[in-house]
């Protein structure tokens, strides 16, 4: 005789992928900057373009209370200990953003022979979103933000943004 396998009436969501839309809704970036990518970062967060729609509005000044780390800028090979300390400070889960060239690759400042920039934040810490551009704009980053939620959600923060917005939710 054959066993039937009986679905549930009501399928609960899994308590890891209802923490991670909360946690994608409720990012806390790090107020830390290095270089001129660090003022259009502050852009992103004043009034006009407002970060605080999309969950990701509240600098924290400690790393202590920060998941996310926007690396803004230019790195020098003596910021790099910094940077890593304050990695490290970062309670987990954690996040990170390059923004701009200089923090993806070196930027125009990576060429032979130099020895006081490092090619890439990717080789001090572990880089989860890329923001391109010289400075990059603060809809850059904002975008950069809205692709880290997706990241952390595995893509179902956008499609709850749509049911959202169908049921007449302003987001």
């Amino acid at each position: 005789m054959e066993s039937q396998r009986v679905e549930p009436v009501i399928k609960f969501a899994l308590l890891e992928d209802i923490l991670n839309l909360a946690r994608a809704n409720s990012l806390w970036p790090m107020t830390f900057g290095l270089a001129c990518c660090a003022i259009e970062m502050m852009a992103a967060g004043a009034s006009r373009f407002d970060l605080d729609r999309f969950g990701a509005g509240v600098f924290r000044p400690s790393p202590r209370q920060s998941d996310v780390m926007i690396v803004a800028g230019t790195i020098s090979k003596k910021m790099a200990p910094a940077i890593q300390m304050l990695w490290e400070q970062m309670p987990n889960p954690k996040w990170c953003i390059a923004m701009g060239n200089c923090a993806i690759s070196g930027g125009p400042f990576e060429y032979d022979g130099q020895y006081a920039i490092v090619p890439g934040a990717h080789l001090i810490v572990p880089v989860d979103i890329t923001v391109p551009g010289c400075p990059p704009r603060p809809e850059g980053l904002i975008q950069g933000i809205l692709a880290l939620e997706d990241k952390i959600t595995g893509g179902e923060h956008r499609n709850y943004l749509r049911r959202f917005r169908r049921m007449g939710g302003r987001g």
